[in-house]
């Protein structure tokens, strides 16, 4: 079987700035992809090209069989998007904007694929609420239903829970959760690198190229060394002296913690001798698996490229 999505060395070009450069990769059908890289890393272009929205500069894509400059029409048919900005229309209650899109998608019988859309969303009660006095959660669940009111193979989400609160994002995932259940593929841009965990493979994206595409398990395996994560007072001062020692590959400061990048473990008991030793508080340091943001942060800083 053919993949849903297959690209090779895919460009895309705004006149003299690149923001796709030499793109290759596959997704496989019924899987959940992420793409995952800072603002400017080509995410959101990625989609829009793979759309049919935007027109490729250089090289090939194919989604679910189709190629995306000759067969536009045929891939629109059986894709869903939700962007970034996805309009609702404020006016119009729930039950009244899924019409609205059914009618764009030539859905003609669409009441039971509402009804069914507005019971999985769990949205029933409130389909007579206009779009504008619905939460921010509760409006990123109902362009879903809006999306999903043709019945799509592929769905594609830009950054689908930004800007919405933590009870809401958990909602969102176990809506997409039993979509997947269902044979449905979705490719997401996200900049939450825990929801990238949740996916089947990650791409990792900066400056319009990949850094390295696997599963999460994979993409930790590139971690060179051993991670340590140290609480130390004052931070800042502590990451100037960790970054001038032996054995230190890289420090990385999240939050109120630094993770320290070791060549060997066993650096880490002189290290936080050698921080006491200087007068630094330090509260808590131990070794600790490595993160996707670890990897990341690893990639970016080191400009490696898969």
């Amino acid at each position: 079987m053919t993949p849903a999505i297959d690209l090779r060395d895919l460009s895309k070009s705004y006149g003299p700035v690149r923001a796709l450069e030499g793109v290759t990769l596959s997704v496989e059908r019924g899987e959940m992809f992420a793409l995952v890289g800072p603002d400017g890393a080509g995410k959101t272009t990625l989609l829009r090209v793979l759309c049919g929205l935007l027109p490729p500069s250089g090289g090939s894509a194919a989604v679910l069989g189709h190629d995306i400059v000759r067969g536009t029409s045929s891939i629109r048919r059986r894709i869903g998007y939700l962007s970034q900005r996805f309009s609702l229309y404020g006016d119009l209650t729930v039950d009244e904007n899924i019409e609205f899109f059914a009618e764009i998608h030539g859905v003609k019988a669409f009441r039971p694929r509402r009804d069914e859309l507005l019971a999985f969303t769990r949205l029933d009660p409130f389909r007579s609420r206009l779009a504008e006095k619905l939460s921010g959660g509760m409006k990123q669940k109902l362009a879903l239903a809006c999306t999903l009111v043709h019945t799509p193979d592929v769905l594609f989400l830009d950054e689908p829970t930004t800007g919405v609160d933590p009870v809401s994002r958990r909602d969102f995932w176990t809506i997409l959760s039993d979509l997947l259940k269902t044979g449905l593929t979705i490719v997401m841009c996200t900049p939450y690198l825990d929801e990238a965990e949740r996916c089947g493979r990650v791409a990792l994206l900066d400056d319009g190229g990949l850094l390295a595409v696997d599963t999460p398990a994979g993409l930790k395996r590139l971690m060179r060394g051993a991670v340590a994560e140290v609480v130390v007072r004052p931070i800042e001062g502590a990451a100037d002296w960790l970054g001038g020692r032996p054995g230190v590959r890289e420090v990385q400061a999240f939050g109120d913690r630094l993770h320290v990048v070791l060549d060997d473990a066993s650096a880490l008991a002189p290290l936080a001798a050698g921080l006491r030793a200087d007068a630094f508080g330090v509260d808590a340091a131990r070794i600790v698996p490595p993160s996707l943001e670890n990897v990341f942060i690893s990639l970016l800083e080191n400009g490696g490229r898969s």
